[in-house]
């Protein structure tokens, strides 16, 4: 009986029903963590929002109630969780860094300004609700995406389970007829032998006859039992192949998610907010510089903190503050059945027909849907560049709003031709939703594409390098793969000695003389210095030991050595 344990079929079922379980709790860890910054994105628009609107009301009035406007909302910063998070990990979202500096910049600020109180009311409040509803909408039908997303996910894993508990039936009819096979084998040999023992000549002719029907009798059982253990294994090594398929494929789509499908839905929830904040500090900035030159070294600082603000990097920092969201999970590792040791696509008769002609449909599947999604992903780029075009208008500059030559009339009548009139707005945040509604519509197409050619990708190459499409193309004819070795044992080095001291002082010709003059020498030497005495009995005393038990000295020359 082998020593070696194999799983059962009950303990490689709850390992991967583990591996599934962890792996959807995952996927509803990622759309809280989504979530939650959606929400830490309205959150902050509306204290923006608040901000603008006092400011607006307080501009009036002279710095004393800017002090204390601005300590009002760094006081509510500094005593939130998520700041002290920031503080600590020095991980501030570009966003937030310029929400920092705005409030520094309102502690500077000290005149009151009418124009400057109408730009805020008019302008940045109503950007900044827009840009609120941009996000709710945006994270939406970026949660709709990831829905389907996952849905696909737990098909892939189902499919996968489906396959491996077919892999494992016919592997466990494999068995039982390879044993059956065994035992008609046993029987024929048993029947033989005893034929062998008597002597032909001594059988009587009524005798032979029902002996020669038992031994037709075991010859049948056995081609049976042999027809039925052919038909089983070759079922068995269908399912294997299929199991091992839909592994590579469904690893394929879990990678291709977490490395390419995450990072794209985070983009889509970001589309559009890093551009129209921009603009939105833009159009603040445009009028504080319009208003007091010398504030110009603080606006400085923000304007460089509102040029920072990347969707690419906040995105980095969101997947590095929760890394064990986002992360990969591992990947899926083949569970052989029963000892089962063949772990790879077998391609040798009478599968070989079939794998090769499944592996030119996937070929000629492949290229196919490779022109169509190219198609589609050259669409997605041209409408991502519309959209980017819409959401970068350089429509912040309000300094026309400052000319003190003209009358109070004139100066409203320029803001109300601006880019915030309503029928401006009207116009261009129609064109806006009908192009985002056409993006994530190719958007979904893409993915579903990606993902079908992914599939297919990962099953063609695993044929391609079982079938070796590279040896077949040259020679004509096609290699069956060999097994992988088994791997070696390693030897352990030998660990390295824990004793440096040096016998005779390193001079053996010294030392002799030395303890010529020894008058304690236990050896008949002589010397003046009681201390070699000692020095002679402990070394003495390390060789006695070292022959005992092996234990490490050290040579003339300082080396380790074993004695």
């Amino acid at each position: 009986m082998s020593s070696t344990r194999f799983k059962k079929d009950k303990e490689i079922i709850a390992d991967y029903e583990t591996q599934v379980k962890e792996i959807r709790n995952q996927l509803v860890e990622q759309f809280k963590c989504l979530e939650q910054q959606s929400e830490s994105r309205i959150q902050l628009l509306q204290d923006l929002q608040e901000f603008f609107r006092r400011k607006a009301e307080i501009e009036l009035e002279y710095s004393r109630s800017l002090d204390k406007l601005a300590e009002r909302f760094s006081s509510k910063i500094r005593s939130s969780r998520e700041h002290q998070q920031f503080k600590k990990d020095q991980h501030l979202l570009s966003s937030v860094n310029c929400w920092y500096l705005v409030l520094n910049q309102t502690r500077r600020e000290s005149r009151d300004h009418a124009t400057l109180s109408d730009i805020y009311t008019n302008n940045v409040i109503l950007r900044l609700a827009q840009i609120s509803e941009d996000v709710i909408r945006l994270f939406k039908k970026s949660k709709d995406i990831g829905i389907q997303m996952h849905e696909e996910l737990v098909k892939v894993t189902n499919e996968l389970y489906t396959v491996m508990k077919t892999y494992h039936m016919y592997h466990t009819e494999s068995i039982s007829a390879e044993s059956k096979l065994k035992d008609a084998e046993k029987q024929e040999e048993k029947q033989f032998s005893k034929s062998g023992d008597l002597n032909v000549n001594l059988l009587r002719h009524e005798d032979r006859q029902p002996r020669r029907g038992f031994v037709r009798k075991i010859e049948k059982m056995k081609e049976k039992r042999q027809a039925k253990y052919s038909e089983n294994k070759l079922k068995c090594t269908k399912a294997r192949n299929d199991y091992l398929l839909n592994l590579a494929a469904t690893n394929a789509v879990v990678a291709k998610y977490y490395i390419h499908d995450v990072s794209d839905m985070i983009d889509c929830c970001d589309m559009g907010y890093h551009a129209s904040l921009a603009r939105t500090f833009r159009t603040y900035l445009s009028a504080e510089y319009n208003l007091e030159t010398s504030r110009h070294e603080g606006l400085d600082i923000i304007e460089n903190a509102v040029d920072n603000l990347d969707s690419r990097s906040d995105k980095h920092k969101i997947m590095d503050m929760h890394n064990q969201v986002f992360c990969p999970p591992m990947r899926f590792e083949y569970l052989p059945h029963m000892g089962d040791e063949v772990c790879q696509v077998s391609a040798q008769q009478p599968v070989q027909t079939e794998l090769l002609m499944r592996y030119h449909q996937l070929q000629s599947r492949l290229a196919t849907l490779k022109i169509e999604n190219e198609e589609v992903r050259k669409t997605l780029d041209a409408t991502m560049q519309t959209l980017q075009d819409m959401l970068t208008v350089e429509d912040f500059d309000v300094s026309d709003a400052f000319q003190h030559s003209r009358s109070t009339e004139s100066i409203k009548s320029v803001a109300s031709e601006s880019y915030m009139s309503k029928l401006n707005i009207a116009k261009r945040r129609s064109n806006q939703q009908e192009t985002e509604m056409f993006y994530f519509s190719k958007f979904k197409e893409y993915l579903n594409g990606s993902n079908l050619i992914i599939k297919l990708q990962a099953k063609h190459d695993l044929l391609k390098q079982t079938l070796g499409e590279g040896e077949r193309a040259e020679c004509g004819t096609t290699r069956p793969p060999t097994l992988p070795p088994k791997p070696q044992k390693m030897r352990k080095p030998r660990p390295r000695s824990m004793y440096n001291h040096k016998l005779f002082n390193g001079n053996m010709e010294t030392f002799i003389k030395r303890k010529k003059e020894c008058p304690y020498s236990h050896s008949g030497f002589r010397s003046t210095d009681p201390t070699c005495c000692r020095e002679l009995y402990q070394i003495h005393q390390s060789i006695r030991f070292a022959a005992a038990g092996d234990i490490p000295c050290a040579g003339i020359t300082g080396g380790s050595q074993r004695y």
